[in-house]
């Protein structure tokens, strides 16, 4: 089959695959669209059963950055990059140095950060061959650093709006939650949602990173095979995506589902699924943009701390107005959140796609 015919090729406008025998380097950087900036977005490491595997998984995941960083405001458009883990190839700096190699050859149409399998460490040797690499070590008061804390405070902050208008409740106290997935993100998230008040439940198929949280704060593991369907009122998939579809939304007992994993709905029909049965669902893309706020203003050197987490802030905002978009035309939130980005990109330079962006923004 033709990658043109792939079922999740977009019109992206690059796709490289990168093989580097002497250090077992296999990648791939997938570019969606450069129509608002550089494509930016994550490298993920991960264990795929196929190559086919990851080739969908970078081929979703870099359209996805392109609405993220659309909806967020940014001036870059949308890329990802996935690193084929295995045993013969295992992490190494010099698995890493090629990678930034890799990154640079595209002189700057890509540039890349952390995600799944990828740590602060693994981007500073990637930088140690390129430029074009953002969440480095921080310094000083300036933005930078590991993304995760700030894709959590935004996700918890889209929790509490989402709990606002579905829950009709102004705070999380007592109000009970799943969170699939306690890694970087999710065990942070937990913190943030355990010191709210909020009763948590919390599986993880790493047991290192259910220990950790378990002991760390007041939680109630679950089962990874049950965790979607547990009878709580908001659902926080902070793991792998495609877990949203015609076989698990039937069964999901949530009324919100809020959380930080990429590409949840399998399938866009999933999202009208989800209102048929009136549940409200946070499109990803828009909850979890506070990592790509803060490497994005890394990367262009222009914000402090302080000033990444004011932006980080809107985020409720952008979830309120797309919430009040939906139900005012009757249409799925991840639709509106789609045509929404679609537009901004499409419009990229005039003043009607500022405008729809900054009613997005500010109400």
């Amino acid at each position: 089959m033709s990658v043109f015919d792939h079922a999740e090729f977009d019109h992206h406008e690059a796709l490289h695959f990168f093989d580097d025998p002497t250090t077992g380097l296999k990648a791939i950087i997938a570019v969606h669209s450069t129509a608002l900036g550089p494509a930016a977005g994550g490298c993920r490491r991960w264990h795929y059963t196929t190559d086919d595997d990851a080739l969908t998984d970078v081929l979703r995941l870099s359209r996805g950055m392109t609405y993220k960083n659309a909806v967020a405001g940014l001036p870059f458009g949308g890329g990802k990059s996935v690193i084929l883990a295995s045993d013969d190839a295992p992490k190494s700096p010099q698995l890493f140095r090629a990678f930034g190699r890799a990154v640079e050859s595209l002189n700057g149409l890509y540039i890349a950060a952390e995600d799944v399998g990828i740590n602060v460490d693994d981007i500073r040797l990637a930088g140690e061959e390129t430029s074009y690499v953002s969440g480095l070590p921080q310094h000083g008061d300036s933005a930078g650093g590991d993304p995760s804390p700030w894709t959590a405070l935004g996700v918890f902050l889209g929790i509490r709006a989402a709990a606002k208008v579905r829950l009709g409740k102004d705070s999380l106290e007592g109000i009970s939650i799943a969170v699939q997935g306690a890694g970087h993100v999710g065990s942070r998230l937990c913190k943030m949602l355990v010191d709210a008040g909020a009763q948590i439940f919390v599986a993880d198929v790493n047991r290192k990173n259910l220990k950790q949280v378990s002991t760390s704060m007041q939680i109630t593991a679950v089962s990874p095979r049950d965790i979607l369907f547990h009878d709580v009122d908001i659902l926080a998939p902070c793991a792998l995506g495609n877990i949203l579809n015609s076989e698990t939304i039937p069964r999901v007992r949530a009324k919100v589902i809020a959380g930080a994993a990429n590409n949840q709905l399998a399938t866009e029909r999933d999202g009208q699924r989800l209102a048929e049965r009136g549940i409200l669902y946070a499109p990803d893309y828009v909850i979890n943009a506070g990592g790509v706020i803060s490497i994005a203003r890394e990367h262009l050197g222009q914000s402090s701390v302080d000033e990444v987490r004011a932006e980080v802030s809107t985020i409720p905002t952008r979830l309120e107005e797309i919430f009040a978009e939906a139900h005012a035309t009757e249409r799925p939130t991840n639709v509106v959140a789609d045509e929404l980005a679609r537009r901004i990109v499409a419009n990229a330079g005039d003043t009607d796609a500022t405008d729809d962006l900054e009613r997005i923004q500010f109400g």
